[in-house]
């Protein structure tokens, strides 16, 4: 049965991979922090990020203060022989006060749910739920309150998700895109024999090599296989197997994806009429300055899509936006398929 359709200005929610990160998205306008401790009970597990016992205390407090939530990640698949590190992440959340915990196993969530029942909990993109059905599977189970969609989906198939589950919906907004539904990648697992889906990232540090030549150019590797060769010169970008330049048929490019950042920033209004609560920017792996510079402009555009029935994209977003773009290139990614 479909359900009214909420509308009203979404939640602007912003990337915080460290304390300064979460501090300048907190003071650009964010209305809810996203963060991870530093163990692989979060999807972004990169050395010398995330945070502390002491830096998450200080950073809830900051944000806390000036009214902002903070929703702790604990978005990667619990492992079945020692869930306990997962568990004692639901406890550390609530002890320090996280507003609602993102979640993507059904261990965890039936641990947060059934200890502290009146914690509010997100389903993770990486639970990979990308129909209503699915969505309300998890709200009837574990009492989830909202749902964080994975970017596959088109601008039609968010609306009818939204019309027809009575959990809030989050889509992303801005930033890298993934190739594969979220929480079913298996492409690292191949070359590294470690899943991104446990471990919390999609190239382990370990895996990683440089090979610098002669000339100039520099290889790229992944658990020794070879995904990319770079010019002399030519920028550099973290090696993911998705985004690697591969030989097919005589011809070298982006065999999977290309580095392009997802930018939705046109279609506000009609997130809006979908009824979408939240709008999420990816990047905890980025700068602080990246969070600084992408949160103001989200927020002035978030405001003037509520605002305004004369909405228009803004020369001005764009090249702020640019500059912070995976390849300095946008795309609608999945929300707008012409060929369908």
């Amino acid at each position: 049965m479909q359900q009214p359709t909420r509308r009203g200005k979404p939640e602007l929610v912003c990337p915080a991979g460290s304390l300064r990160a979460l501090q300048l998205a907190v003071d650009a306008g964010a209305d809810a922090v996203y963060l991870g401790l530093r163990n692989q009970t979060n999807a972004r597990a990169f050395a010398g990020m995330n945070f502390d016992q002491a830096q998450l205390r200080q950073g809830v407090r900051y944000a806390h203060e000036r009214g902002v939530k903070v929703l702790m990640a604990l978005n990667t698949f619990a492992e079945a022989a020692d869930p306990r590190p997962w568990f004692d992440a639901v406890d550390s959340a609530v002890d320090l006060g996280a507003d609602a915990l993102i979640v993507a196993d059904s261990a965890v969530l039936a641990h947060a749910h059934e200890r502290y029942p009146q914690l509010r909990l997100h389903l993770s993109v990486q639970a990979s739920a990308t129909s209503y059905a699915a969505i309300e599977y998890y709200r009837q189970r574990y009492a989830i309150q909202r749902a964080v969609l994975p970017r596959v989906l088109t601008l039609s198939q968010v609306a009818h998700v939204a019309r027809n589950t009575q959990a809030e919906v989050e889509v992303f907004g801005f930033g890298s895109l993934c190739v594969m539904v979220e929480g079913r990648c298996a492409l690292s697992s191949y070359a590294t024999g470690c899943s991104p889906n446990n471990a919390g990232v999609c190239s382990p540090a370990a895996a990683v090599r440089w090979q610098e030549h002669d000339d100039g150019s520099v290889e790229a590797r992944l658990g020794g296989v070879l995904i990319d060769t770079y010019a002399p010169g030519e920028a550099r970008a973290y090696p993911t197997l998705c985004k690697g330049r591969f030989v097919v048929e005589g011809r070298r490019g982006y065999a999977l994806e290309e580095p392009t950042s997802l930018n939705t920033l046109e279609l506000l209004p009609q997130l809006i009429e979908c009824g979408v609560a939240a709008v999420k920017i990816e990047g905890r792996q980025r700068s602080a300055q990246y969070v600084a510079e992408v949160a103001r402009v989200w927020r002035e555009a978030i405001d003037a899509a509520a605002a305004e029935s004369a909405y228009a994209v803004r020369e001005s977003w764009t090249a702020r936006l640019a500059r912070w773009a995976e390849g300095q290139q946008h795309t609608l990614g999945a929300y707008d398929r012409p060929w369908r």
